[in-house]
């Protein structure tokens, strides 16, 4: 992180609020590398608050010199302008992600809308905060295809493509996932946006031990795998995916759809294209969802891959 990039930052963040959105939002994308000397650098709209994450321990020089610039920011008229409430600062690359407060006052929960649903985000308390903001337009295209379909969400987290599912008029939706109190927001979230819970099914487990489980509810019309690059004692991205795909075809109807995503940068679409092809060949490669325009990527491939593909 160079000192010099920082008043870039300044004015991309002017800019940013002088207009600040409705929605959540990403503000400034630095991870994407298309500025240089800012690529740790992360800025997020959090209806009202706004969150900077430090991705990598910056030097003692530059961390002084970016909360003088917070700190300034917070003085202008467009800042003042905008509705923001507080100005957080984590730091990612620390043990527990610690959060300093620049400027305002922050609340432990915060609820945010994205294109009309509403979802719970924990702030300061955990590394993520409940909603990976790089994945709006797949969650978008699940609500698009969600209408009277059996959905399965992989690796569910917080349940927002679920949310999303269920907007779309899903008949029912199983979320997986071994993280029971990220399931347990996941309930939060649906109850947010006032569904029938009877329509959603949450199963606290781990996937692999866990076959027999999410077979009963099958079978599916729409998959949805989305999980972390690295999962401590139970998924290793390159190592496990291709255990998920060669089951698909048992879970699957006879026309259903598979939405596969991965978000390493070091891995490509061919990963899933070519691992699809080997494991589950009946299942065709459609399409790439487009990423939002806020997470522009100097590489194609850098950024997340959510790609489509159709029982043929």
């Amino acid at each position: 992180m160079e000192i010099s990039a920082l008043p870039t930052l300044e004015a991309h963040l002017v800019a940013a609020l002088s207009t600040p959105p409705t929605e959540v939002r990403r503000l400034f994308h630095g991870r994407g590398r298309c500025w240089q000397g800012l690529e740790q650098i992360t800025v997020d709209w959090l209806q009202g608050q706004v969150l900077v994450s430090l991705f990598k321990e910056p030097s003692p020089e530059f961390l002084a010199e970016l909360t003088i610039l917070l700190n300034k920011l917070t003085e202008t008229a467009e800042w003042q302008n905008s509705g923001a409430t507080s100005l957080l600062l984590q730091h990612r690359d620390r043990l527990g992600s610690p959060m300093d407060v620049i400027w305002g006052e922050t609340s432990e929960y915060q609820d945010v809308i994205e294109s009309g649903l509403v979802y719970k985000l924990d702030l300061g308390r955990k590394q993520n905060n409940g909603l990976f903001l790089d994945m709006r337009f797949g969650r978008d295209w699940v609500r698009e295809q969600a209408e009277g379909k059996r959905v399965l969400n992989l690796f569910a987290y917080t349940c927002g493509f679920s949310v999303a599912a269920i907007a779309g008029g899903a008949e029912h939706v199983v979320n997986l996932d071994m993280a029971k109190a990220a399931l347990n927001r996941g309930r939060d979230n649906h109850h947010l946006n006032k569904h029938d819970l009877k329509k959603v099914s949450f199963l606290g487990h781990e996937l692999f031990k866990s076959w027999g489980k999410v077979r009963k509810y099958g079978p599916y019309d729409l998959i949805i795998i989305d999980p972390p690059s690295f999962q401590k004692g139970s998924f290793a991205l390159t190592k496990d995916y291709q255990k998920i795909l060669r089951r698909l075809p048992e879970l699957l109807t006879e026309n259903g759809t598979v939405l596969a995503c991965v978000n390493d940068p070091s891995i490509t679409s061919d990963f899933l294209i070519e691992g699809m092809a080997a494991e589950a060949p009946e299942l065709v490669f459609e399409k790439r969802l487009e990423n939002p325009p806020e997470f522009k990527d100097i590489e194609p491939e850098g950024g997340l891959k959510a790609l489509v593909f159709q029982r043929k």
